[in-house]
């Protein structure tokens, strides 16, 4: 296991906790927030990938 997949772990579970803190104060943004941060904590655990990288193909993706 690299950095990456350490960082995508606690990734993971810092979008989990804002997304739980989200819905405690119902507040969307924090919610959709801490969705972003665990669905990017998975694919960084998962492939080994920085956060910036996926980032950057999703833009790709999402322009084209």
């Amino acid at each position: 296991m690299n950095q990456d997949q350490i960082k995508g772990t606690w990734d993971q579970l810092k979008g989990k906790a804002k997304r739980i803190w989200g819905e405690l104060t119902d507040d969307d943004f924090i919610k959709a927030e801490g969705s972003a941060d665990k669905l990017y904590g998975v694919i960084e655990k998962r492939f080994g990938d920085k956060k910036e990288a996926i980032k950057d193909r999703i833009d790709k993706l999402t322009v084209s």
